[in-house]
């Protein structure tokens, strides 16, 4: 299997209301992969649908090769953790890990359930209610991964935690995506935490996804060009604009190019995956805008 997931243009609507329009997104197994973009962009209904929690109004959505929640097997492949990291209040973390065991009698992992649950020092005997959202982000995270699914979908499951706890969260993660051999799909509008953990990023912006790939390939791909005022039009062909900023004298493109840029008129500077991100996200290099090119050149 070449993919986790595949959308084709995917749909959702709540009334009058499209939560998600026209999605096409092919997501590569073995990867951990950042979902990024604005708050409203689409993440939360596009892995909601994923996992079966939602059905398409329009397009079509596949899961390891099946229908999303279409049987008892397909559930079992599939890890989720969502937004809100759930747990029950008056239940104890030892109550979760039944109730886990319960769902999934014929993956749970009891022992990998345990072994993680000690080593965060967490007692089996504490209720989820009066753990920290570090503790409970943390136990909901167990929960996913003592399933032993084939892939982890995660919604900005670090979303409310403090930086500390964030990091430790992250860092499990990375131990048991190493230790298991997972494919995770996780979404985010923070880029560091996506830069720390994933190795792949996809950016939606408006249910679209702008820009997919590794993310060493993109940073190599991709530079900030600096240098007196001219028109998008006259750089080369190879030289895909993501966007441009001008002055009355200068002007800044960022382009997607396979060449090294050799006009001694332009500085060349390397970007962060923060600067690739936002520029993906601003206005001109969304569908209809002049650096359609860029995407299509990825996909």
């Amino acid at each position: 299997m070449t993919a986790v997931l595949q959308a084709e243009g995917l749909g959702k609507r709540y009334r009058r209301r499209w939560a998600l329009t026209d999605c096409t997104l092919e997501v590569p197994a073995g990867r951990v992969v950042g979902l990024v973009g604005p708050n409203g962009a689409g993440k939360s209904t596009l892995l909601n649908l994923a996992v079966g929690l939602l059905r398409p109004t329009t397009g079509a959505i596949r899961v390891l090769g099946g229908t999303p929640a279409g049987d008892a097997g397909q559930l079992a492949r599939v890890g989720y953790v969502a937004q809100d990291t759930p747990t029950y209040a008056a239940f104890s973390v030892a109550d979760h890990l039944r109730l886990g065991a319960r769902l999934n009698a014929g993956t749970w992992d009891q022992e990998l359930a345990e072994r993680r649950v000690s080593r965060l020092g967490l007692d089996p005997a504490q209720r989820a209610g009066r753990l920290s959202g570090g503790q409970r982000a943390q136990l909901a995270l167990t929960l996913g991964v003592a399933k032993r699914p084939e892939l982890l979908v995660l919604d900005e499951p670090v979303a409310s935690l403090d930086p500390l706890a964030r990091r430790e969260f992250l860092q499990d993660l990375m131990e048991a995506v190493a230790e298991q051999e997972l494919s995770v799909v996780l979404s985010s509008h923070v880029v560091s935490d996506v830069e720390r953990a994933c190795d792949y990023v996809v950016v939606l912006v408006d249910s679209r996804v702008q820009v997919a790939g590794d993310i060493d390939t993109l940073l190599t791909t991709h530079v900030r060009l600096t240098g007196p005022r001219r028109d998008a039009a006259s750089l080369p062909a190879d030289q895909h604009v993501v966007s441009a900023r001008h002055t009355d004298r200068q002007s800044s493109f960022i382009v997607r190019t396979e060449r090294p840029v050799l006009d001694p008129v332009w500085a060349v500077d390397s970007l962060t995956l923060e600067d690739l991100v936002l520029a993906y996200m601003a206005p001109e290099a969304r569908p209809g805008a002049a650096p359609t090119p860029a995407l299509e050149a990825l996909r």
